[in-house]
């Protein structure tokens, strides 16, 4: 197994997803990657209060700010792409906001007028705390927000909405350390980019914005031959998770959940509606995030659920 290292820079680092743009870094399957990612939104510099306008990498800020893309030798169309978060350091600073938009979102939940209000965070990651400009404490729970390979048609996309066939801003809090996430590969050599790191985030990041920070991370990348479903899913350490992306929030809900009876048939050997029978006891279903014009939808099927 080889380390490899990986650092934001203008060379290194994109803001759409594309199969067009090249590798910055080839690996063998089963390798790790020790990845530097800057925030969301490019920051060359931490704030000094709430809001502040400082230096981004991209002026012209088209979406998140990814480190990539990192091709995974023979890795082909068909095949499913494992990457495993070994370990997730987020920065000593990050920062929320909530309210940018006016549109239909804010106004049900009356913050409609696009004037946002921002939180400034102070992150310990030793301590596993966050403290903001208020004085208020959170716990920490570290991830990417973006973790995606490009469509497999040629041409740009935005980083905005996560994508069944290939993953992206999926914002799912559960994949922390220690979870493998998997992707279908849609082009030769996958082209995995990642960031938007997350240190803390509520089920739904309801106002669009998590802790958004920098992150150190370690990820072992490799391919799977037998995985036990093709469409994106991931094991954590506590659970089995499977995901549902749609605007509308029923067909996520109905996607997540048609995956999640595919992989309880296969473990327990059930026909398809017994397993639903079982998985309403069982199953915890999650929004992921209500943030990014296609919603998200996650299962939940812890692995001490069914003794």
């Amino acid at each position: 197994m080889t380390i490899h290292q990986l650092e934001p820079g203008p060379d290194t680092t994109v803001q759409v997803f594309s199969r067009d743009i090249p590798a910055v870094l080839t690996v063998n399957p089963g390798d790790t990657v020790r990845v530097r990612s800057l925030d969301a939104w490019g920051h060359l510099q931490r704030q000094t209060f709430p809001g502040e306008e400082r230096p981004q990498l991209f002026a012209d800020r088209k979406g998140h700010c990814l480190t990539g893309p990192i091709a995974v030798a023979s890795a082909r169309p068909g095949d499913m792409l494992a990457v495993t978060f070994k370990s997730l350091t987020p920065d000593n600073w990050g920062f929320t906001n909530a309210g940018r938009k006016d549109d239909e979102l804010t106004r049900l939940l009356a913050v409609e007028g696009g004037v946002p209000q921002w939180l400034l965070w102070e992150v310990d990651a030793e301590r596993g705390i966050a403290v903001n400009d208020l004085g208020q404490k959170v716990r920490l729970g570290p991830f990417f927000g973006v973790v995606g390979v490009p469509p497999a048609a040629h041409g740009e996309v935005t980083t905005t909405p996560p994508r069944a066939d290939s993953g992206g801003n999926i914002d799912c809090r559960e994949l922390t350390a220690g979870s493998t996430l998997y992707l279908p590969v849609t082009v030769p050599d996958a082209l995995l980019c990642v960031g938007d790191g997350h240190a803390a985030q509520g089920d739904g990041e309801v106002g669009g914005t998590a802790i958004e920070c920098g992150m150190t991370s370690e990820l072992m990348l490799d391919l799977v031959a037998d995985p036990p479903l093709r469409s994106i899913h991931a094991v954590t350490p506590t659970s089995r998770i499977t995901f549902g992306f749609n605007a509308d929030l029923n067909l996520a809900m109905a996607e997540a959940l048609k995956a999640i009876l595919t992989w309880m048939q296969s473990l327990f050997g059930m026909d398809r509606t017994r397993a639903l029978a079982l998985a309403s006891t069982v199953v915890d279903l999650r929004i992921t995030q209500i943030a990014n014009e296609t919603w998200g939808v996650h299962g939940v099927l812890d692995h001490d659920a069914v003794q």
